[in-house]
């Protein structure tokens, strides 16, 4: 068996500690983590050297965006894309090498927000989503072996993956425009949703809660994060879950881990 957990935890940092208790208590074999918020020499490697994650792959940058993969298991870095087309650090892939999922590949992405207008025009960032999905979809098309690609996607694709539906179709994540260029990079590569795999719509499986509604109890949560396998390695995984109390710990990131186990 192999675990593999992936999390945007809004500045490693800020929140070793959070990291280190989760690592205690579900014990992934190897976390993918997003907005580390960090230059790959400030990375507390310290943390996840004594937390025995002594493998470790790191593309940061100062203040913003990086992206890092920790693991029990020997591996190597296999790939840095830059999607973006603007050197911002948004993804990192590896390849594992210990007897546990030999030669899986794993991609760690941190796919742009995109702003709060759903327009090209109006809003440069959210037309920067957009073709940020589309190299990713162009690269999806050429891939020739059994990759998982995990990571904040800012999408929420189904009707379901949100509190409302209806009141969220205009809104950054959620809008069809977005939904529909996700689709195409998820047909490139046949790529299976992990999460609706083991959780079918229409039950809840949300990662993500503002911080202005999590604590009112207001339950307006959205599925943004993700984890797909191409269709021989997504028949391989036997268990998914997303650890939800760790949105409650003190000073939480506003997502919240994913974990998916495979019988390799």
């Amino acid at each position: 068996m192999l675990s593999v957990a992936t999390w945007n935890i809004n500045s490693v940092r800020l929140r070793a500690e959070q990291v280190t208790r989760f690592l205690s208590e579900q014990a992934p074999d190897v976390l993918c983590l997003q907005e580390i918020k960090c230059a790959e020499h400030l990375f507390p490697h310290d943390v996840f050297e004594a937390a025995g994650y002594t493998h470790r792959v790191v593309h940061g940058q100062k203040g913003y965006h990086g992206v890092a993969t920790v693991s029990r298991v020997p591996l190597r870095e296999f790939s840095r894309h830059d999607w973006q087309d603007n050197g911002e650090a948004r993804h990192v892939g590896v390849e594992l090498l210990g007897p546990a999922g030999q030669g899986l590949i794993i991609e760690n992405v941190y796919i742009p927000a995109g702003g709060d207008i759903p327009d090209r025009e109006a809003n440069a960032k959210f037309g920067q989503k957009l073709d940020f999905l589309e190299r990713m979809t162009r690269w999806a098309d050429a891939l020739d072996r059994p990759t998982l690609i995990v990571g904040d996607f800012n999408i929420a694709p189904l009707p379901e993956d949100v509190y409302d539906h209806k009141a969220l179709l205009k809104v950054v994540s959620h809008t069809p425009l977005e939904v529909e260029t996700l689709t195409r990079f998820a047909d490139a590569h046949g790529w299976v949703d992990l999460g609706r795999k083991h959780i079918p719509a229409p039950e809840r499986n949300w990662s993500w809660w503002s911080y202005r509604t999590y604590w009112q109890e207001k339950d307006r949560g959205r599925r943004l994060d993700h984890m797909w396998a191409s269709p021989e390695l997504a028949a391989q995984s036997r268990a998914h879950r997303f650890v939800e109390e760790a949105r409650r710990w003190e000073q939480p990131s506003d997502h919240v881990p994913l974990v998916t186990e495979f019988d390799l």
